[in-house]
């Protein structure tokens, strides 16, 4: 790494995060809601929880979490059209929302939250790569925020969390390993990777693809183990939070 010249645009190390902060109760009238920044990032992410669930869990006494997506119109620098319904949703931002949902789902026993469905609301109010990430890790957030709350009102006994989970981004730009891509990194990146982790380490999703070349292993494994250590500085983020 060393033996190669380069220099990210706002100054950050190849291994070192964006400044990260997570506000609590952004949205009051949600049970659990956070306003994630990182970087030039910023997503609101709400937790609503609504008795019931769809009709092919209904009598299994088991729960779920599903979440949506989208971004705003004037999120990034051109205004984007506003997905509005079923049909003008894009395949980009049906494919994020399933990746939150499942990301959230891995850390979540739905057979102790029982007939409950927590809805995950995720909207991009400004956009400078890792949007999907950013998602998922204030997501994890607001989800523990909203199951709290269940046990504060009698509903659960206990938040059905097994674990935590949170998300970042890294690629190869300029041939070198970096951590938490911008928006401008991530147009020039070489290789693209998004890795979502829970807090003992267990892989839940890796998405990594080869923009402009194809990569070795070893790579891989570079890219993997940046991940990891950015994935542990946001898990203590999240933690400060939640413990605030």
């Amino acid at each position: 790494m060393e033996d190669k010249e380069f220099t990210r645009g706002d100054g950050r190390r190849p291994d070192q995060l964006r400044p990260v902060e997570i506000i609590k109760n952004f949205i009051p009238n949600a049970e659990g809601s956070v306003l994630i920044s990182c970087g030039q990032t910023r997503v609101i992410c709400t937790a609503s929880v609504e008795t019931g669930v769809r009709g092919f869990l209904k009598g299994t006494g088991q729960g779920w979490v599903t979440a949506e997506y989208g971004m705003l119109p004037r999120s990034t620098s051109t205004r984007r059209r506003r997905e509005v319904g079923p049909d003008g949703v894009s395949g980009r931002s049906r494919e994020i929302q399933r990746l939150i949902g499942r990301s959230l789902r891995a850390v979540t026993d739905l057979t102790s939250l029982g007939e409950i469905t927590i809805h995950i609301d995720c909207d991009v109010i400004q956009a400078d790569g890792g949007t999907r990430t950013a998602s998922i890790t204030g997501a994890y957030v607001a989800l523990a925020m909203a199951l709290d709350t269940l046990v504060k009102q009698g509903q659960l006994t206990r938040p059905p969390l097994v674990d935590s989970v949170a998300a970042v981004s890294a690629g190869l730009v300029a041939g070198l390993p970096v951590l938490d891509m911008d928006y401008a990194e991530d147009s020039e990146a070489e290789v693209d990777g998004n890795f979502v982790m829970t807090g003992q380490g267990h892989l839940v999703e890796i998405q990594a693809t080869g923009e402009k070349r194809s990569f070795t292993e070893e790579e891989f494994v570079s890219l993997l183990n940046l991940a990891r250590c950015g994935i542990t500085e946001l898990m203590a983020c999240q933690r400060s939070v939640l413990n605030a």
